[in-house]
Formats: C-alpha cells, structure tokens, sequence
C-alpha cells in the first residue's frame, strides 16, 4: 500500500451555512456545524478514506480545538504521530456558505506556524509528499517547508503541491510563488488560480506557463472538470460528474487527494 506524507496546516472548521441572506446588523437563519479542516488535513483524511495509507505533518494547539482534530484523525485512521502540540491556540477558520453551496473563509492561522525541518519524520517508506500553499506562504513555517521539500526532492519522492486561494497567496510576491513551482513534480491549481499564478487571462494560457516551470499540472475547474497535461504530453480534459452542490468547502482538497492516492 501506498504511504503519503501530508504537510501543511490543520484547522478547525466552523462552518456556518447560510439559510437566508445575510441581515447585517441582524440575526439571520443558518446551520453550523463544526470539524476538522484545513488543506493539508483534508488531503490526509480524504487519503486515508480511500484506503491509502497518510501522514499528517501539522502544528495544533495544546487546547480542546486540537484535542478534536487529534481525534477525528484518530477515527478517520490518519497517522497523527507527527502532529506537534504547541502553546499556541490551534488554528480556526470560519467558513460562510451561502445557498448557492459557494464558501467564504475566514482563517486564522494558529498553531500552524513555525513548522520545522525536525517535524517530519523519516521519509524511508513513503512513496509521495503532498504540500498546502498555506504552509509556504505563512513566512513563519516557509523556511522549515522549503528544507522540507529539500529532503523529499533529495529522496526522490514525487511532490505534489496546492497553490490554494488567490485572496491567501496576494499576501506574497507572486515571484515568490514562481519561484517554489520548480521544485514540485505535480501542481494542481483551481481555474482561478492558476490565472493568477501565471500571470495569465485564461486557464488555456496559464496551463502553458505552468507547464514552463512544472513537469505536470493539474487544474480543478468546479463544474466544468479539470484539464491535466504533462510537459511534453497530449493535454486531457475530463467533465465532472453532475450534481447537486450544498458545500464546496474542501472540494479542492478531495480532488487532490483522490488524485494523489492513485499515483
């Protein structure tokens, strides 16, 4: 069986679905619920959903949010060994969702920061690594990331990296972001940003940039599919499977993972 490492950030989702539009200054109808969230936490748990073995390389607070998180893990059988508690609270995001299934987020980081090269365990039985955006883009844990990645390429073991939101990556030089691509085997952004990270007007013209500075790309177009192509390679476009949407939080992450776990 495959084994995946995770790294990147681990959040707990308070998700807040909205029954009505929002009445500034006023109460409005909505259903909340609560759980484990955050890009890296869920690849891993959509990993370990489809019978693939995943670890999780994550900070959480020493708090009951991260009590939570350590748990859910536990039960979705995700290899938490390498979650490092810490004396900063555990990371939370708010997520709105309005009645179109469309969510607005609103994190805030946590414990996530300050991941080092000493969190990651021995890389001797994994066959890939996943990153999160998030981790390279938060300037606390960029450094220890990077020395990651630096081990995982020296290992020789496929790397695949998520570029995240737009709204998340304008808080860096997009040069910055360019400058990662180079070390990542796979990047799978979303159709808004891959534009955005290439500096591009269309997803056509961004797959070709991407595709200068990354040997594959992968971008996630909601409805309308996704197109993958290798440097090299004839491009592929696949539709998706029709259906209702009630929440897209976290959709990127289970493609990702779905499509991680087969490599």
């Amino acid at each position: 069986m495959h084994k995946i490492l995770c790294i990147g950030d681990v959040m707990l989702d308070v998700v807040v679905a909205l029954q009505a539009p929002i009445n500034y200054g006023e109460d409005t109808p909505s259903r909340i619920t609560t759980h484990g969230g955050g890009a890296a936490g869920n690849v891993a748990s959509w990993i370990a959903h489809t019978g693939t073995h995943a670890t999780i390389v994550a900070r959480v607070g020493n708090d009951s949010a991260g009590a939570a998180l350590i748990s859910e893990f536990h039960g979705l059988k995700v290899d938490h060994s390498s979650l490092i508690k810490t004396s900063d609270p555990t990371g939370v995001v708010v997520i709105l969702v309005d009645q179109k299934g469309e969510r607005t987020m609103f994190p805030e980081t946590g414990a996530n920061s300050g991941l080092t090269l000493s969190d990651m365990p021995s890389l001797d039985s994994f066959d890939a690594a996943y990153v999160s955006g998030y981790a390279l883009l938060n300037p606390r844990s960029r450094g220890g990331v990077l020395e990651m990645i630096a081990e995982i390429r020296s290992a020789g073991i496929p790397l695949f990296y998520d570029t995240v939101t737009v709204g998340a990556m304008k808080e860096v030089e997009r040069n910055l972001i360019l400058s990662w691509l180079p070390l990542m085997d796979y990047v799978l952004p979303n159709e808004e940003e891959a534009p955005y990270v290439a500096d591009a007007e269309d997803v056509d013209s961004a797959l070709k940039k991407l595709l200068e500075l990354c040997p594959a790309v992968i971008i996630k177009r909601g409805p309308d599919g996704a197109v993958a192509q290798a440097r090299g390679g004839s491009r592929i476009d696949i539709d998706a499977i029709k259906t209702a949407v009630a929440d897209t939080t976290g959709a990127g992450d289970s493609f990702a993972a779905g499509f991680i776990s087969t490599k």
